[in-house]
């Protein structure tokens, strides 16, 4: 049979490809209804070569029973007279498209809740931005869509409430909930208020942020005096900030475990587990313009971390992780489940950045990484040791 003539499961075929990438935008209103699909024409040649074939054709379409229009015309032949044939489908909207993908209910169940949503919200409907959250609308439950619902009514009518996420005094929806759903809660508070700049959940949602708390440890037992004898400490980075210490060296170590099992260092006051968030030591006064040494795993994370520290502590030095710590321990390498993205990282030194792009580019082996705890803890104290008095020596000798 001749390729251009289409059967009703080819027709199937290819609008199941176009409803998979289309079928968001429909949602938001895209489109231009009716569509109309051509099923080809059969030429007298074709009726000539394999009769057989356009006549099972003609009989699939006969025997077809589905969503749409289905138009036939009459033609005429030389030799086989007038015939009459299938000639095109007309499917009226997306919804006819969806059920001849097997995804009628789907569609319904999101068409219904966006109908919903406009008629609360009719902003929406100009926006055209609820297509990209067509999965939420087409799967979710019954008790979450109504949790959903309730949500975006109570932070729209109270913007500004100042309440603790636990505080939020609505009906069925509990904390873990709202945690779970921030970026879609955000999203469509965006489109609502004409306004899709703000990306961060509290300030979007009016709602008051839980101070970001940062765990310290003070290794100087004379430090430690300061603050009644007091070693590990974890409270709010302002708490941290009205304290009066005064550390010849700040060591940053990218890992909890790794920081609790650091001895007394004289002069030394840790932070742990700090990652992105690194930058809050900005806020902590009396860290400014003092020594820090950064250590962390040897991976496209830890180097962007580190860059990070340098923008607030820009004297920061890095040790153990270099190409040299980690061609050492090689065999003790892990996979990176996800790395860091090609990215600009000015604060890095030379050599920094080319552990960087080698790691990025697998020059070690796909995705490897070394976390900090795999160096033989002798060798990583006594390497730390090293810079630490560096930077001391660095401290004092600077003008």
């Amino acid at each position: 049979m001749a390729k251009k003539l289409q059967t009703p499961e080819q027709v199937k075929n290819g609008l199941t490809v176009r409803y998979q990438n289309q079928h968001r935008a429909w949602l938001g209103g895209a489109g231009t209804w009716p569509l109309e699909i051509n099923l080809g024409a059969p030429t007298e040649a074709d009726f000539a070569a394999d009769i057989s074939a356009v006549r099972r054709w003609v009989d699939a379409w006969s025997s077809w029973r589905g969503v749409g229009e289905l138009h036939q015309e009459r033609r005429q032949f030389m030799r086989i007279g007038v015939q009459t044939l299938p000639s095109r489908v007309i499917l009226r909207g997306p919804e006819e498209v969806a059920a001849w993908c097997g995804q009628a209910q789907r569609w319904q169940r999101a068409a219904l809740r966006c109908a919903d949503l406009v008629s609360h919200w009719p902003r929406l409907q100009e926006r055209h931005g609820l297509g990209r959250h067509f999965d939420v609308l087409a799967d979710y439950s019954e008790s979450d869509y109504t949790r959903l619902h309730t949500a975006l009514a109570w932070l729209l009518s109270n913007p500004a409430s100042g309440l603790h996420v636990r505080q939020l005094p609505l009906e069925g929806v509990d904390t873990k909930w709202l945690e779970q759903r921030k970026r879609l809660i955000v999203d469509l508070l965006g489109l609502i208020r004409n306004s899709e700049t703000e990306t961060d959940f509290h300030t979007a949602c009016g709602l008051v942020r839980a101070p970001h708390r940062v765990r310290m440890r003070i290794l100087c037992p004379i430090m430690r005096k300061q603050v009644g004898g007091l070693r590990d400490i974890e409270a709010p980075v302002s708490e941290l900030a009205a304290l009066s210490l005064n550390p010849q060296v700040v060591l940053l170590v990218e890992n909890q475990e790794t920081g609790l099992a650091l001895q007394d260092m004289p002069g030394v006051v840790s932070f742990m587990r700090l990652g992105a968030a690194v930058s809050v030591l900005g806020s902590i006064p009396w860290l400014a313009g003092r020594p820090a040494v950064y250590w962390g795993d040897i991976d496209t994370h830890g180097l962007a971390i580190l860059a990070r520290a340098r923008r607030v502590l820009p004297s920061t030095r890095s040790v153990m992780m270099d190409a040299a710590t980690l061609e050492r321990y090689i065999e003790l390498t892990v996979q990176e489940p996800t790395q860091h993205a090609d990215a600009e990282l000015p604060e890095l030194t030379l050599e920094e950045i080319n552990v960087f792009k080698g790691l990025r580019s697998g020059r070690w082996g796909e995705r490897i990484r070394l976390e900090q705890e795999r160096i033989t803890w002798p060798d990583a104290m006594r390497e730390l040791q090293i810079v630490l008095e560096q930077a001391r020596r660095h401290a004092t000798a600077a003008p």
